[in-house]
């Protein structure tokens, strides 16, 4: 394949529509565009590592960080990779469809792969606003009704110094 080329489409006809037959790449190098592009196809490139660190860092490198898997025998292991990786969605022994199928994970990308998150709680802060509004009712920074500026730091420095010998500041 030549360095920023694609590999040659082949659709195939399923009952109308048409589909592209997945596609996985070795020997990708990083001058090549489907090294570090998003493709949003079934394509996957296949790159070797020597240990699970290396593995994180190529996972980590590049600008996008939608989807990710890791593959093992043992699971634990691989959930503690899979925390490591900086994608919106890592699945543990399948390539997509369990945490695309988790209605409640919130979904969406890390980095250059888009904002926000869709689905599950954090799903519903897209539609929103948030504004905070509170009231001191109890102690105010600043003095109180009544109360000149002299008056309240001398009321102040009393209290921090019981608070003080109370052992309590």
């Amino acid at each position: 394949m030549e360095p920023g080329s694609w590999p040659a489409a082949r659709p195939r006809p399923d009952l109308g529509p048409y589909f592209y037959e997945p596609t996985i790449l070795d020997g990708v190098t990083p001058d090549m565009a489907c090294h570090a592009d998003e493709t949003f196809g079934p394509v996957i490139s296949v790159y070797s590592f020597t240990s699970e660190d290396e593995a994180v860092d190529l996972a980590n490198a590049g600008d996008y960080g939608l989807n990710a898997a890791v593959f093992s025998r043992d699971s634990k292991r691989a959930r503690q990779i899979a925390n490591r990786i900086r994608c919106g969605t890592v699945n543990v022994n399948e390539a997509f469809s369990a945490t695309f199928a988790s209605l409640d994970a919130p979904m969406g990308g890390m980095r250059s792969s888009g904002i926000g998150r869709r689905q599950g709680a954090e799903g519903i802060h897209r539609y929103t606003e948030v504004q905070s509004v509170a009231t001191q009712y109890l102690l105010r920074f600043g003095p109180h009704w009544g109360l000149t500026d002299e008056a309240y730091a001398a009321v102040m420095t009393a209290a921090v110094r019981l608070l003080g010998r109370l052992g309590r500041a």
